[in-house]
């Protein structure tokens, strides 16, 4: 017998899901792969750039201004993937206040414009 998964695991799962739709086209970006951190994420050329937590929250890479002008606005918090520890370029999207496909776009921009 399996176990359940919450709710919000599901809503997440398949919220993401429409996310990696949204760039199935886009021979540039690839999901997951490997192990561990990111292995269910939206990634170009190797770098993640929109993914969910192992809490199934909806994460995405976005410049420090950015991600601070979203947390400013309610948007979100900063994502920290050890209690303490907040990654400044990484935002944990509240689920009911943003589009997640504008900002997997968004990030997308944000990382493939990053110097390799």
């Amino acid at each position: 017998m399996s176990p359940q998964r919450h709710p919000r695991s599901i809503s997440a799962e398949r919220k993401f899901a429409k996310v990696a739709e949204a760039f199935s086209k886009d021979r540039a970006v690839e999901v997951g792969g490997g192990k561990g951190f990111g292995s269910g994420a939206l990634k170009i050329r190797g770098k993640i750039f929109a993914m969910l937590s192992s809490q199934q929250r909806f994460v995405v890479k976005l410049s420090k201004k950015r991600v601070h002008e979203l947390v400013t606005a309610g948007a979100g918090i900063r994502f920290e993937p050890r209690p303490g520890k907040p990654m400044n370029e990484w935002l944990v999207v509240k689920a009911d206040r943003q589009d997640w496909i504008d900002l997997a776009k968004e990030a997308y921009e944000f990382v493939r414009r990053a110097k390799p």
